[in-house]
């Protein structure tokens, strides 16, 4: 018997809900799935799944056994590319997770520059900011900003990103321009929310080497960023964001950067900047595919994103 086959059609049946829906993924008909079943639960001595006309359950014993196996042909890709020779064109899909607000505004427009280097390599790109499960998901690669970071991954430091506290000018006319980050209790202040914990992000300045983190007065809370961007174009507050995002509306006159400078013209009150790291499940899975992403992300992000520490 051929176990491997056995093994992967029953992972297929059990992910697409039926024997038909597992066949068609695996390009076999489903007389021959039904066939491998047959053979592993002979070989195991145990019945995995129970079958009707119209539909198929996970047995108890099956439930284990697929908790067991449902990771080997990930496992073997990895094999593979663990003694492939450097020169070997990276391959195989990648599945990259990320925040929204980055996938959308930093990694959507460097993908496609990225295929064209690397055509052998099928992108699938996951933009949510929930927290994403690696194994379970069939997650290569998160892209994933400190507080979100999970001691069960390996990390590697990919960025330091910018951020600006900003607001509308018809919002700092209305309400008066706040000269310290001490001065936010005074005025309304766009906070986003992490989906993930229902944390507020707090706002981290630096000033004269040392940090604070100032109290926020009046609050609107979301927990997308680009809702938090609209609102403060619009009127609605003090709001803090990274560079990439509020560079355009700086750009064009529609949000006005605060606390950067004195009356007297020196610099006082840095907003604190965030790190952004590619994250992966094991260092096993630090594939060719893997690197090459990483490092191409390093190359694009470029020195405007390693601001000083």
């Amino acid at each position: 018997m051929d176990l491997l086959n056995a093994i992967r059609s029953f992972i297929k049946v059990v992910e697409a809900g039926s024997i038909a829906a597992g066949a068609r993924s695996l390009g076999i008909s489903p007389a021959a799935v039904s066939q491998n079943l047959a053979r592993l639960e002979g070989h195991l001595q145990v019945r995995l799944l129970t079958r009707t006309t119209r539909r198929m359950t996970l047995t108890p014993a099956g439930t284990q056994y697929y908790k067991h196996v449902r990771l080997i042909e990930r496992d073997l890709a990895r094999a593979e590319q663990a003694v492939m020779t450097p020169e070997t064109e990276p391959q195989g899909r990648l599945c990259i997770a990320s925040t929204s607000a980055f996938g959308r505004h930093v990694l959507a427009p460097l993908i496609p520059a990225f295929s064209e280097l690397y055509p052998r390599i099928s992108i699938e790109l996951v933009m949510s900011d929930r927290k994403v499960d690696h194994a379970r998901e069939g997650i290569d690669v998160s892209l994933r900003i400190t507080p979100q970071l999970d001691e069960h991954l390996v990390a590697k430091h990919i960025a330091r990103i910018p951020f600006v506290c900003c607001a509308a000018p018809g919002y700092l006319a209305s309400a008066g321009v706040p000269q310290t980050p001490e001065a936010l209790r005074n005025h309304r202040c766009l906070v986003f929310r992490y989906p993930v914990d229902g944390r507020l992000l707090r706002w981290g300045f630096m000033r004269d080497g040392q940090r604070l983190e100032p109290e926020f007065g009046d609050v609107l809370i979301c927990d997308d960023i680009d809702a938090l961007t609209q609102m403060a174009v619009h009127d609605g507050g003090i709001t803090r964001l990274a560079a990439f995002i509020a560079r355009p509306h700086l750009a064009c006159g529609a949000l006005v950067p605060l606390f950067e400078y004195s009356p007297d013209g020196q610099a006082y009150a840095q907003t604190e900047p965030m790190d952004v790291y590619l994250c992966v499940a094991d260092r096993f899975a630090l594939t060719s595919k893997v690197n090459a992403f990483m490092h191409y992300l390093r190359d694009r992000l470029g020195e405007d994103w390693q601001v000083p520490t």
